[in-house]
């Protein structure tokens, strides 16, 4: 059996895969940051929140991926963790979240991968590796068109009134916000990223009025220019998306692809139905 596991920091989905690719459990815990967190905190989180539910499944090998998981010290760290827990895995890998969205959405081929959810990313892969990756910056500096940076342009929107009226008193209505809560949980709380990102379902919702549409598609196609037109081959491989972003939006973001010459491919949800087919 093979434990695959896709890591967030604030869930993890972990699943069973038999030898012929079938799922045979499918277990969801809380997430683990591994730059935030120590080898300790790690290996006591796995032990209370996964192993209870693994059952009697005999693991062989364990393919995790997380934010973060980045130098081989924070790897080193995420492997001792699960290995204290899962003795019987004789081979255990760590790698980032980048590579599990490029496994996932390009298998063993070339493509260009991409992450749009909370937060964006993207890279191109030859089919075995990351061979080049923009760095996302976050959502102060970079992270173009993802769930973090909608709601910031939305925000910044309603609170400088570039949207119609009664679309700036809708939204503050809908979330029960002023311009003083906006900038206290901006700048004075913790996980502002989060909270932004929080928002953003307000432009699906009203997806149909022209400012929000423009709104949505302006910061998809700066998510093509400043990051995936960077890479040589961006005309010419398919540009493959993972992430809710991504999903929710799929038609705004097949017209920023293709105003920006590029050739959208594969949307996934998730990268585990990616993931379990590359790994079977």
């Amino acid at each position: 059996m093979i434990l695959i596991a896709d890591c967030g920091s604030t869930k993890t989905d972990w699943c069973v895969v038999g030898c012929g690719g079938e799922i045979v459990r499918r277990v969801f815990t809380g997430g683990m940051n591994a730059v935030m967190l120590t080898e300790e905190e790690m290996a006591q989180q796995i032990s209370s929140e996964l192993i209870p539910q693994l059952g009697d499944e005999v693991i062989d090998r364990i393919y995790f991926y997380g934010a973060g998981c980045l130098a081989d010290e924070i790897c080193g760290n995420v492997r001792r963790a699960l290995a204290v827990n899962i003795p019987t895995a004789s081979d255990i890998e760590v790698h980032t979240d980048l590579l599990a969205a490029a496994r996932a959405l390009c298998g063993r081929n070339p493509g260009i991968a991409c992450i749009m959810g909370t937060g964006s990313n993207s890279c191109y892969y030859d089919g075995e590796k990351i061979c080049d990756n923009v760095s996302p910056l976050g959502y102060i500096l970079g992270d173009e068109g993802s769930g973090a940076v909608l709601g910031r342009l939305l925000v910044g929107d309603v609170l400088k009134n570039q949207l119609p009226r009664h679309l700036c008193e809708k939204f503050l209505a809908q979330y029960q916000l002023d311009r003083l809560t906006i900038i206290r949980r901006v700048y004075k709380e913790p996980q502002a990223n989060r909270f932004l990102a929080s928002l953003s379902p307000f432009l699906l919702e009203n997806i149909s009025e022209p400012a929000v549409r423009n709104l949505v598609l302006g910061s998809f196609r700066s998510f093509f220019t400043r990051n995936v037109l960077q890479y040589d081959r961006a005309r010419e491989l398919d540009v493959n998306f993972v992430g809710s972003i991504a999903c929710y939006y799929s038609d705004i973001l097949r017209e920023a692809a293709e105003s920006c010459g590029c050739t959208l491919g594969t949307i996934l949800r998730t990268p585990m139905p990616g993931l379990i087919a590359f790994h079977s």
